[in-house]
């Protein structure tokens, strides 16, 4: 790849952040409140989007096959667990990696 084409490349994904980023702001039109539709999505849609993921990961666990999805129920127990205790969700996520990632790594080869 030439200097010129990465550097174009650089730019246009720059404008399009950038872009995405000012929009709302753009349609809102300088509004301090946004509408209620807009308001609602955001309260909603963090829970959605956690459901799915957990579906998601969740997805290829065969109960009745060894280790019958131990490693999986062990780190989504930790994940929930590290949420409940620090309400925290950097460490929650991270946290349930990481014991997913030594389960079954050293655990249940």
């Amino acid at each position: 790849m030439t200097d010129t084409r990465a550097i174009s490349l650089i730019a246009t994904a720059a404008v399009v952040t950038a872009l995405l980023r000012f929009l709302p702001f753009l349609i809102l039109g300088g509004k301090r409140q946004p509408p209620a539709f807009i308001t609602y999505l955001g309260r909603v849609l963090p829970y959605a989007i956690i459901g799915m993921l957990v579906v998601y990961c969740l997805r290829g666990v065969t109960p009745l096959v060894w280790p019958h999805g131990l490693p999986e129920l062990l780190a989504v127990a930790v994940t929930a667990g590290l949420h409940l205790w620090r309400r925290n969700t950097l460490l929650s996520i991270a946290g349930g990696t990481v014991c997913y990632m030594v389960l079954i790594q050293f655990i249940f080869k």
